[in-house]
């Protein structure tokens, strides 16, 4: 498959990166939040091995399972900038702690105080470990702290605590600890809305459709591809570039599909204007782009995967694209991989024989 491609290609890379991501967060007027959608979706789709890696790199505690480090890191980087204490989410509104279970993944309907008791349980426990059955193990001390952290009444025995405390958890079932399934497999829906209309907002011309699929990924040839050409001739750069670009290249499936949006976002057009975007966007989710040679040969590249993908190439589709990567998915190089991948499996279909 191409993810494991890329995966792995990520894991060999000599000088492999953390999952680095710029992430702008903080509140606009109106108490409306404001954060780097990409970003939030790579940690909605990290994997514990990926998130602790970016932990590491961000000096954060990288410990427990995937869903308390997630929690933890749309905490320390997405919302940075928000008191998210005891204290801070007691004077959050309604409205402000719907937005905010949100952006974690989690249940956002309820009541002012539901949501506060699902927000405060989800940034401080593990939901396979706050149990109803673990309650019995704790003394009073403990569930009087929780009755105060819940806002449940603080008045009786051991026993009355722990039932309310339990009564509060029963409620919350299901509500918090993970976040939502359909997050985990697809992420979240930034694509079309951020990234086409800041493609329609930077350009005054109105496009014509095109006929083609921009919404299905390049064939696994493009993809292998498109990460040779990246790297090629790596040894005859300098060292920060080779780097780099060796990091970027670990990330040329979520390329194509980036490439795929905005052309879905222009009418099929790829011009200087969408090769810009391709960079703010690259720069955004924190791929070094800074380097002239980088950012070349990104666009280069991507301007023949939207060639691939059947754009019209020029600014108003009257420019003839390089054909650089097409000539490599038929360069001679790409013909023996192909030769290879069909003698393995005709080995196989042989031993099967025998």
């Amino acid at each position: 498959m191409a993810t494991n491609y890329a995966s792995q290609n990520r894991y060999l890379c000599e000088f492999g990166h953390a999952m680095d991501m710029t992430i702008v967060s903080g509140r606009q007027g109106g108490g409306q939040l404001n954060y780097d959608a990409s970003s939030l979706d790579s940690l909605y789709r990290g994997r514990l091995v990926e998130l602790r890696e970016l932990a590491e790199s961000r000096n954060i505690s990288k410990g427990g399972s995937v869903e308390v480090l997630r929690a933890r890191l749309i905490q320390n980087l997405v919302l940075a900038d928000l008191d998210l204490s005891w204290d801070g989410i007691q004077a959050m509104s309604h409205n402000e702690l719907g937005g905010i279970l949100k952006v974690f993944g989690i249940k956002s309907s309820g009541s002012q105080r539901e949501r506060r008791q699902r927000l405060w349980l989800h940034l401080n426990f593990d939901s396979r470990r706050m149990t109803i059955e673990r309650l019995a193990e704790m003394d009073r001390d403990d569930l009087h702290e929780l009755c105060v952290r819940l806002e449940a009444p603080l008045t009786g025995n051991r026993t009355v605590l722990m039932g309310r405390v339990a009564g509060v958890l029963t409620n919350q079932l299901n509500g918090w600890g993970r976040i939502k399934k359909s997050l985990k497999r697809n992420g979240i829906s930034y694509s079309l809305g951020s990234v086409e209309n800041e493609t329609l907002a930077n350009n005054e011309e109105a496009f014509e459709p095109v006929d083609a699929d921009f919404h299905s990924d390049s064939p696994i040839a493009v993809i292998e591809d498109a990460y040779d050409s990246l790297i090629l001739g790596l040894d005859t750069l300098e060292p920060v570039i080779q780097e780099d670009l060796r990091t970027v290249s670990t990330f040329v499936e979520d390329l194509d599909r980036i490439i795929g949006t905005i052309l879905r976002g222009s009418g099929g057009a790829w011009g200087e204007s969408q090769k810009e975007l391709l960079l703010r966007l690259s720069k955004r989710r924190g791929w070094p782009v800074n380097e002239e040679i980088v950012r070349s040969r990104i666009t280069r590249v991507a301007t023949d995967i939207a060639e691939i993908k059947g754009a019209k190439i020029g600014e108003f589709g009257k420019v003839n694209g390089n054909s650089f990567l097409r000539e490599q998915v038929s360069s001679e190089s790409s013909k023996n991989r192909i030769s290879e991948k069909l003698a393995v499996v005709d080995s196989i279909l042989q031993d099967s024989k025998n």
